[in-house]
């Protein structure tokens, strides 16, 4: 094998000395394999899988596990959602996002940079190529997909911009050699996040043959959130009245809450009239890069439980505690849900023999729909068991999470049966729904006046979780707690307590899916809510939350990544304060 290799080099060097007086090295310009021409590109077909691969890169695709777009470590992690759960040895690298320990050499923080700009590359690229597009792509066509692709990289730059605020914008006319690499980060982007969702809502369709692409309305909601997290109000509130009135999905359905609010997170069910705008996810396709691979970890532990794997995302004690509700079924807006007798009762730090009855006290009927607790129907799994569902009680806690789980019966039809484990599934993840929209709408209505409007459409949430025939029962036909919940009836007066109720109900309504950090942040109350979080989280968890301090000024955004600085120099990026 050396004799023929080094015959072979010999032979190339020969004829590379021949050539050098004698002939062309055109011999030399061979194409890399698997890469496609840009006249291969050009046609509808191609251009068209182009943008299919722009959307893929919603979920992450091709990095690790925590880079899409659901946000479960930064937005419910950070968010006080949930803990890294497992035990503290494996994937130690999440425990800095629980404790507020980031740094700028941190892996997941480089993979999330990585996994958004990739999805802004595969956006341009689509841009880049529609002018040459060829002859039988119709300028219908091109209006359309010009549309979709500035709204996925409006997307994926409002991801960067609220992960690590200062970030460079990059367009479609910047390609590697003519100045990509130069653009610094000292601009703020959020005008070039609006023009591009103002250009979608103006240019998309309100429907689609394809109902997981976006389509006018949800532009028109994305672009209302942007304006909302820059308190522009007045134009939130306009365009919100829109999307409320008249929004329907990308398949036709009229903008509405599902009746049953589990729907939502069922995989058999989940295109709907909720979804504004969803990470889609398949199951049995051959890859399992096509099925919700980011929620992999977050199944409860052992091989009796759902997925067989593997403990991760455990709700934390202070989320389950702000289920519980007064007897009248509103929430404990005073924080009182944390004291005494009013913190949810659980089995931690009980051996697993020991009997245990659940708790018995009033609670908001979405507490058994959002958390997996002992002594409670589990999906169609059966009673949760408690401990042998928990890989490390005394550094998780007792909880498991449940929206993101599939159900028994869709095991290896809805959940992916080419995997190592049954925890990939086919489990959309809505980026935005009609109850995000709701309480979004809410929050503009307050600032700009309209208190009563935005008690509506809390209301209109609360109504919904209120459906007696949606909430979670015992297998005898029984409500499987004591659930208790009531729309406000007192008029809204007050700002300041209206903005309380509307901000906890985003926290029951939305609870782990990776909004609720990134709302503190826009609220401004990151640093008391968190810290008073802290206090309360690590006398039950004292090793998962050691040393865990949210400093102001510094712990709003992650730091831009270090491997990203020395690439391009410090003259060109700047990192965030503090780090």
């Amino acid at each position: 094998m050396i004799k023929k290799h080094i015959h072979k080099s010999w032979a190339i060097m020969l004829l590379l000395t021949f050539c050098n007086s004698s002939c062309s090295d055109k011999f030399l310009e061979v194409p890399a394999t698997g890469q496609l021409s840009e006249a291969q590109l050009n046609s509808k077909a191609g251009i068209e899988g182009l943008l299919v691969a722009a959307y893929a890169e919603t979920n992450g695709r091709g990095f690790r596990r925590v880079t899409s777009t659901f946000n479960w470590m930064r937005g419910s992690i950070s968010g006080g959602d949930a803990n890294k759960g497992s035990n503290s040895g494996d994937y130690g690298d999440l425990i800095p996002w629980m404790t507020y320990q980031l740094y700028p050499s941190l892996g997941d923080i480089g993979q999330k940079w990585n996994a958004m700009y990739e999805g802004i590359s595969r956006a341009n690229a689509v841009m880049r190529i529609l002018p040459k597009a060829g002859a039988d792509v119709t300028e219908a066509d091109k209006q359309r997909i010009s549309a979709e692709a500035r709204f996925l990289r409006a997307h994926y730059y409002f991801d960067l911009k609220r992960m690590f605020n200062m970030v460079p914008f990059v367009d479609e006319t910047l390609t590697y050699g003519n100045g990509i690499e130069k653009v610094p980060n000292n601009t703020d982007i959020w005008p070039k996040i609006e023009a591009d969702l103002d250009y979608a809502y103006k240019n998309l369709p309100a429907t689609q043959s394809l109902v997981g692409r976006s389509n006018k309305w949800a532009a028109a909601a994305y672009l209302a959130k942007i304006y909302l997290y820059q308190k522009k109000y007045q134009d939130a509130k306009l365009l919100f009245d829109e999307v409320i009135a008249n929004g329907v999905t990308s398949g036709g359905l009229k903008y509405a809450l599902v009746a049953n609010y589990t729907d939502i997170f069922n995989a058999a069910k989940e295109t709907n009239s909720e979804s504004v705008f969803a990470i889609q996810a398949a199951a049995n396709t051959g890859s399992t890069d096509n099925s919700n691979t980011d929620l992999g970890l977050n199944y409860p532990y052992g091989s009796s439980a759902p997925g067989g794997c593997c403990g991760y995302f455990q709700p934390s004690f202070e989320l389950a505690n702000s289920f519980r509700v007064n007897a009248q079924g509103l929430p404990l807006l005073d924080g009182s849900y944390n004291a005494g007798a009013n913190q949810l009762k659980t089995d931690q730090g009980m051996i697993s023999d020991q009997p245990f009855t659940p708790d018995s006290a009033p609670v908001d009927p979405r507490l058994d729909w959002s958390i997996g607790r002992r002594g409670i129907p589990f999906l169609d799994w059966g009673v949760h068991p408690g401990y042998s569902w928990i890989r490390d009680q005394s550094f998780g806690g007792p909880y498991s999470p449940k929206k993101f789980i599939h159900y028994k019966s869709q095991v290896k039809n809805l959940s992916d049966a080419t995997a190592s484990t049954d925890t990939y599934s086919a489990i959309n993840y809505n980026i935005i729904r009609f109850a995000d929209v709701l309480l979004m709408a809410a929050e503009a209505e307050i600032e700009v006046g309209t208190l009563q409007k935005a008690q509506t459409y809390v209301n209109m949430v609360r109504e919904r979780a209120a459906n007696k025939e949606a909430w979670v029962k015992t297998a005898d036909g029984k409500a499987a707690a004591n659930y208790v919940i009531a729309p406000y009836t007192a008029p809204w007066t007050d700002k300041v307590a209206a903005r309380q109720a509307v901000q906890f109900e985003r926290k029951l309504e939305l609870s782990g899916e990776g909004h609720r950090f990134f709302d503190l942040v826009r609220w401004g109350t990151a640093e008391k809510v968190l810290n008073d979080f802290l206090n309360y989280e690590i006398a039950k968890l004292p090793v998962a939350y050691s040393g865990g301090k949210f400093t102001s000024g510094r712990d709003e955004f992650a730091p831009i990544p270090q491997t990203q600085i020395d690439y391009q120099g410090q003259d060109i990026l700047t990192q965030n304060p503090n780090y």
